[in-house]
């Protein structure tokens, strides 16, 4: 097994090739020994990301690319996931599971990308999302 995985990726805006990517990736977390649970969880995470990234951040442009790196060993999986989209404010986000919101399609990546990684931040700008996992 390597010490370390480090890669970055430049995908288009394009749900086939965040597919392409993400099952890659996948397949990089489990040669280092990754639990089921964390597995799981990185893969939710990550499709959250890039789907945003893709759909709200370049709104399915074909032009705009979206950029993914990836830090991984057997202790923490760092990831980067930033889109060519003008950013928003995630404080902005409405919560989901308020009653008011039950109904809406949306907001529930970013409670799901919180809920399953160990730390996940944006930059200022708000079109970067760094999220880890660390491995328990």
């Amino acid at each position: 097994m390597p010490d370390k995985y480090v890669t970055v990726s430049t995908i288009a805006s394009d749900l086939r090739q965040a597919r392409q990517l993400e099952d890659s990736l996948i397949h990089e977390v489990g040669r280092f020994g990754y639990s089921e649970a964390a597995v799981f969880a990185i893969k939710l995470a990550l499709e959250e990301a890039i789907n945003n990234a893709i759909r709200h951040g370049n709104r399915c442009d074909p032009d705009k690319r979206v950029t993914v790196r990836v830090e991984l060993d057997t202790a923490e999986m760092s990831i980067s996931v930033t889109d060519e989209g003008p950013g928003f404010n995630p404080g902005t986000v409405p919560d989901p599971t308020a009653d008011e919101n039950l109904e809406k399609p949306s907001g529930r990546g970013i409670m799901l990308m919180r809920a399953y990684m160990d730390d996940v931040h944006y930059n200022q700008r708000g079109n970067e999302i760094c999220m880890c996992k660390r491995n328990a």
